[in-house]
């Protein structure tokens, strides 16, 4: 099994956090979002994983590309870096990876996370996973007929179609497929919205006879701006804290100092005089002093005081004193 992620998008929608770090390489309860993504898939597959691909932008530097290869090798998996570096849709974006789309693939869009049970329908060309959601009409959707078959994908319906929405992952027993029609895309300039599209590939394949079945997730948890980030931060401590795994550091430095869980505390953070929780990340090397922190997900060597923060997010390398509460501040800002 293969998994092909694209992620060459900076997201501007998260910005200012996003212009030093691409998006999927966000912490999110202490692991970058590409790092949580690949795991969970590799996790429910229960398959060994032959390569993870990764589809980035050329400017991203080499230490990202190290920290992806990592991510695979960790899987015990082949790691993989192709390069994207025109926004020119997820049809063309996965065509970056064509000399890895051979063989059974799960394609997966980094900015997201979920909670799962992938059971694979061996009898099916391709599984596309969905979520109910209770405003269709904002997502693309599948249609299904009797069988229970998606015979039909529609990008933000204005009249009802269902209310199963796609999220971005998908399952290909022979990708190679895909690759072939999403091929005849690039060939005969099949563009939507200036872009090349997966979709223009799976419903080729759909018009040939393929079946496509769809699989259903328990937790869908979007990072596209910072509010929903920062909720998806306190959602995935939550499963994380349940799951009963140790999210505090032992060298943590307390003095007069409360936690509040569920919250992940990275090594070498001191806390003095502070309540910190629930649903805080706390990255490595920060300091927070005279301070009540919760719903809020800071980045590695920080410093906070004399702060009230609920709904906050905070980079890297920054610095913040005062009595804001709803802040989104990028790497290396100073507010004192």
């Amino acid at each position: 099994m293969k998994i092909i992620v694209p992620m060459a998008g900076r997201g501007s929608r998260l910005r200012p956090h996003t212009l030093t770090v691409p998006k999927p390489l966000i912490p999110i309860a202490g692991k970058p979002i590409v790092h949580r993504l690949v795991e969970d898939i590799a996790g429910v597959l229960n398959q060994d994983i032959e390569e993870v691909a990764f589809v980035i932008h050329e400017s991203f530097g080499k230490k990202v590309e190290d920290d992806l290869i990592a991510i695979a090798q960790k899987l015990g998996a082949k790691g993989t870096i192709y390069y994207q570096n025109e926004a020119l849709g997820t049809g063309h974006a996965i065509m970056c990876a064509k000399d890895s789309l051979s063989g059974p693939a799960v394609i997966a869009y980094a900015d997201t996370l979920i909670r799962a049970d992938f059971d694979l329908d061996q009898t099916a060309d391709s599984v596309i996973w969905v979520k109910q959601v209770d405003e269709p009409e904002a997502f693309g959707v599948i249609n299904l007929n009797e069988n229970n078959e998606i015979i039909e994908l529609v990008e933000k319906p204005k009249e009802f179609v269902s209310d199963l929405a796609v999220i971005g992952i998908y399952y290909f027993k022979d990708v190679a497929v895909l690759k072939n029609e999403l091929q005849l895309v690039l060939d005969n300039n099949i563009i939507h919205g200036g872009e090349y599209q997966i979709n223009d590939g799976i419903k080729q394949m759909m018009a040939k006879g393929m079946k496509f079945v769809p699989g259903k997730v328990d937790e869908w948890m979007d990072c596209g701006n910072k509010n929903v980030t920062v909720e998806t931060n306190g959602r995935m401590l939550g499963f994380l804290h349940n799951d009963g795994e140790n999210l505090v550091d032992s060298n943590v430095k307390l003095e007069n100092s409360t936690i509040v869980p569920p919250c992940f505390i990275d090594k070498d953070v001191i806390l003095i005089n502070a309540t910190v929780g629930p649903n805080v990340s706390l990255g490595k090397g920060s300091h927070v002093t005279n301070s009540t922190i919760k719903n809020s997900l800071v980045q590695h060597n920080s410093y906070i005081k004399n702060a009230n923060l609920d709904n906050a997010m905070i980079g890297s390398h920054a610095s913040f004193d005062g009595n804001f509460t709803s802040i989104s501040i990028g790497d290396y800002s100073v507010l004192e």
